[in-house]
């Protein structure tokens, strides 16, 4: 099943025929915007375009209308609907060659110096806010100097954007350029950007900038106590801080029809309405190669599910017109037989991901710490997993066994690595439990620990077609004498639990294991197995847990210290594979299928939708398909 697409980050220079800015073309807009320009409600296509838009060229030209239907699950699934229409400054595209190149996007320009140290970018002249506003070096400067660096807002600069430990600086130059300074070399700095942007505060993360002439009526440097107070009582919220964030109620775009954003679409109608509604943005700056502004698809409706069973009969009943997220490779062969009748087709994307149990190394339960902390019982909890049942059974064959580790085709692949404590071996993952002195035994042939109480693991999983998954693991870990207890609930409680330090461990899948370097944060601890040390070593010891001064997750740090401040990029390479091979030589997360296909399900009436792409959350998901060319045929 292995998938051998190389993946790699290839030229600009090759990008620049599809993707150069032009003023040689006649500009088109959609129907439903051509009525509001002619009603006076709006001004003609050509003044509200950049001067030179940034020409999108990767499928045939489209028509315009229509409304795109897809599933989603409510409040807590805010990053799916988001992968849609984040606009990066620049952004990963995958050419029909399979490499994955840099495209800049709402920016005109850009240069690196040959130190690494200096990155210059100059936006788009005439880039507007969707509500026409002009976007400006003035929201470049607010977003730093009011939000990035504002510690109420951003309490904690991600260790992404501080190399070295010192966060980038921001120069202004004139109103439409910029430059970003780091006081080490930072050769990592473009691919971070294009798949995490500069991180919080808001949802779908607009590189450099955030609308000053709105948000700043909600800053404390621009309104007094009165108007901030007065928002905090309208939005519910308990302090004007709760307004920010990707979970706030004026930055997160699905929450805020208000906001502006320079995005293809808009929110209309907010979760957690039972169909959530994006309508087009007229201001959009990008444009196709006949000069149609962008997006083709004037709305985008998402209608609310609760279980899979409901999903996949939207999908077989014609309901959704393009979808990835939610697809179940366990649901492979429902999908193809039911192609015709819902007059689809099922299409693989490479996913990047592996599918793993992620144990809490700081856990509340004092007895699985204890246990999680010694590698003989991660080994024996990994090795006591019959991972080809589990490939057969749960994903439909399509995938191999393997441990959470980079996927083949990646750069920073390691073979060797790839079958870490991934071989079926019960009588071996026993032998290593009885060493450890969980020898005795209940009634029902469970271990006991030292306190006499029966070591039971509860898994969480936050979607109920994992359901299956975790009865597999159940019955392997059954006869190495470990208890593990299924816990289905909600994305919004799975992310709270983890956040709080609340769980024991979640089945989920790992992903980042393409492009490695471009968000090297989930196999430092973050956000899963060592969120609690992470956030002690990401705030400097204010909040979070100290790991032991011997912990292995020290060697991980100063791994991808040595990599974000290297003066080449094979010096930094070399320090991310030693990195990558300290992670999965110590098993902290338990790999177990992967290699997988991404299903895509897309209508014959839906046009531009490739085959093929790279799923990773580095390339964020759907957003690698530039929905924003879609279409419908007529």
């Amino acid at each position: 099943m292995r998938n051998n697409r190389k993946i790699f980050i290839a030229s600009l220079a090759a990008l620049l025929a599809t993707c150069a800015a032009t003023t040689a073309l006649a500009f088109q807009e959609s129907p439903m915007l051509a009525e509001q320009v002619k009603a006076g409600k709006l001004p003609p296509v050509e003044k509200r375009l950049p001067a030179k838009p940034r020409v999108l060229d990767l499928g045939e030209a489209g028509t315009f209308g229509g409304t795109w239907h897809r599933a989603y699950k409510g409040p807590g699934d805010r990053w799916g609907p988001t992968k849609l229409l984040e606009e990066r400054a620049l952004k990963f595209v995958m050419g029909e060659d399979g490499k994955l190149e840099l495209m800049p996007t709402f920016i005109e320009s850009y240069k690196m110096s040959p130190d690494a140290k200096e990155f210059t970018f100059t936006l788009l002249e005439g880039l507007k806010w969707s509500d026409g506003q002009p976007v400006t070096t003035e929201d470049v400067k607010f977003w730093y100097e009011d939000v990035f660096m504002n510690r109420d807002i951003v309490p904690v600069v991600d260790t992404l954007y501080a190399p070295g430990g010192k966060p980038m600086k921001v120069d202004i130059v004139d109103a439409r350029t910029f430059k970003v300074s780091f006081e080490t070399p930072y050769v990592y700095f473009l691919t971070i950007m294009a798949k995490d942007s500069i991180g919080e505060p808001s949802l779908d993360r607009p590189t450099f900038i955030q609308p000053k002439h709105y948000l700043k009526n909600f800053h404390p440097k621009y309104v007094d106590k009165a108007a901030l107070d007065k928002a905090v009582a309208e939005k519910g919220v308990k302090k004007w801080q709760d307004l920010w964030g990707s979970k706030g109620p004026i930055t997160a775009w699905n929450q805020n029809p208000a906001l502006p954003v320079i995005t293809p679409w808009k929110i209309v109608t907010p979760p957690p309405a039972d169909v959530m509604v994006m309508e087009r943005n007229p201001y959009y700056y990008m444009v196709d190669k006949a000069g149609n502004q962008l997006p083709y698809i004037d709305r985008v409706e998402h209608k609310l599910f609760d279980a899979q069973e409901s999903f996949n009969l939207m999908v077989v009943q014609g309901q959704l017109d393009m979808q990835q997220r939610f697809t179940n490779n366990g649901d492979f062969t429902f999908y193809k037989e039911n192609e015709k009748k819902g007059n689809y087709k099922v299409l693989k994307w490479t996913n990047s991901e592996v599918w793993s149990l992620v144990p809490n190394l700081t856990t509340k339960n004092k007895q699985l710490q204890e246990l999680y902390a010694k590698a003989e019982f991660r080994q024996a909890l990994s090795i006591g997993v019959d991972r080809d049942t589990i490939n057969e059974l749960a994903q439909s064959g399509l995938g191999e066994a393997r441990s959470a580790s980079p996927v083949s085709g990646s750069p920073y692949y390691q073979e060797d690595l790839e079958k870490h404590w991934a071989e079926y071996d019960p009588d071996k993952a026993n032998k290593l439990l009885d060493q450890i002195g969980l020898n005795k035994k209940d009634a029902d042939g469970f271990r006991l620990g030292p306190d006499g109480k029966r070591v039971t693991i509860v898994v969480e999983a936050n979607q109920d077609a994992f359901a299956n998954t975790l009865e597999l693991v159940r019955n392997s870990w059954k006869d190495i004498g470990i208890e593990l207890q299924a816990r289905i609930i909600d994305r919004t409680a799975f992310d709270a639990n983890r956040d709080n330090n609340s769980f024991e461990m979640q089945y989920t899948s790992f992903d980042r294991l393409s492009v490695v370097p471009s968000d090297p944060r989930l196999i430092l601890g973050d956000d899963g197995y060592g969120q609690e040390y992470y956030k002690w070593h990401e705030t400097k010891g204010v909040s979070g847990i100290e790991p032991p001064k011997d912990h292995p997750i020290r060697k991980l740090w100063a791994a991808w210290e040595k990599a974000s401040v290297a003066g080449t990029q094979e010096e930094a390479d070399k320090a991310v594979n030693e990195m990558i091979r300290t992670f999965v030589e110590q098993g902290y997360v338990i790999g177990l299928v992967g290699e997988t296909p991404a299903l895509v399900i897309a209508k014959n009436t839906v046009k531009n939708v490739r085959d093929g792409l790279i799923n990773d959350d580095v390339t964020r998901g759907e957003g690698l398909a530039f929905p924003a060319q879609f279409f419908f045929a007529k």
